[in-house]
């Protein structure tokens, strides 16, 4: 009998090309326009480093109609039990789900809606070994988030609401796991609570971006902006793949939302 793997333990992902149309990005905080190129350079970098950490990566083609569609994980979650089509809160992102879709119902065969009415991002969803957190935000409303808790039931997985802090795009803006104990968050939202029962990692001060890391498998990818936060997880003994992302940050973008990722069984 095989073990259950780590909810970090992934063998397959999905992702979508940049649309040319990525410049013209939602953003919160405006930092300037990236340019294609730079969005482009970044998201090959990324596939890169999800194959070399033993990832099999399915890619989309791009959506122009889209701008944030490359962050295809806020319309939809995966699971090794099935997926979950999500309603995003931003108005011009409504339709990417649809797009995804197809994708999703080839690949799953459990594929569910998110019941109506409410909205939720895939971004403020993080799955740890205890539950899957989903954080209320300017994106993920009350009734989303009701809704995918009762989605997640279906497909046998425990869900916990929680906040995300005032101001933060989205819950794993400010937070990711490390391993099965041990959550990377800013100093903002570690103090919430939320992660009471896991060993705490405290970003540095001023690198808040780089809370969204990755763990992906035995490695866990940072963004390459972030020294001193590379510096911190590299002398606690992690593996640390720096990623760029100076590109896609500009576009409230980080390491977690450019992929779909889940552990595919094998008979």
């Amino acid at each position: 009998m095989t073990s259950k793997p780590a909810v970090y333990e992934f063998n397959a992902a999905i992702v979508r090309e940049p649309a040319r149309s990525v410049v013209n990005g939602l953003r919160a905080d405006d930092r300037g326009n990236p340019t294609y190129d730079g969005v482009k350079a970044e998201h090959v970098a990324y596939i890169a480093a999800m194959r070399t950490a033993g990832v099999e990566v399915t890619v989309l083609p791009a959506l122009e109609s889209f701008p944030d569609s490359i962050f295809v994980e806020d319309p939809a979650l995966v699971f090794p039990e099935g997926a979950i089509l999500l309603r995003p809160g931003a108005e011009t992102r409504i339709k990417e789900t649809a797009e995804i879709a197809p994708t999703l119902k080839a690949m799953f065969g459990t594929v569910l809606d998110l019941p109506s009415p409410g909205f939720a991002d895939g971004g403020d969803v993080l799955t740890t070994p205890k539950s899957v957190m989903i954080g209320l935000s300017a994106r993920t409303d009350r009734a989303g988030a009701e809704g995918l808790v009762a989605s997640l039931d279906r497909l046998g997985r425990k869900a916990e609401i929680v906040q995300t802090p005032e101001g933060v795009l989205h819950f794993k803006t400010d937070c990711s796991l490390l391993d099965d104990e041990t959550m990377l968050t800013t100093e903002r939202l570690g103090r919430s609570g939320v992660f009471d029962g896991f060993r705490k990692v405290t970003i540095p001060a001023g690198e808040e971006p780089a809370a969204n890391a990755l763990r992906v498998n035995g490695v866990v990818m940072v963004g390459s902006d972030y020294p001193r936060t590379i510096e911190m997880l590299d002398r606690l003994g992690y593996i640390v793949v720096p990623v760029k992302t100076t590109e896609i940050g500009k576009v409230d973008a980080g390491l977690s939302c450019m992929s779909l990722r889940w552990h595919r069984r094998t008979s």
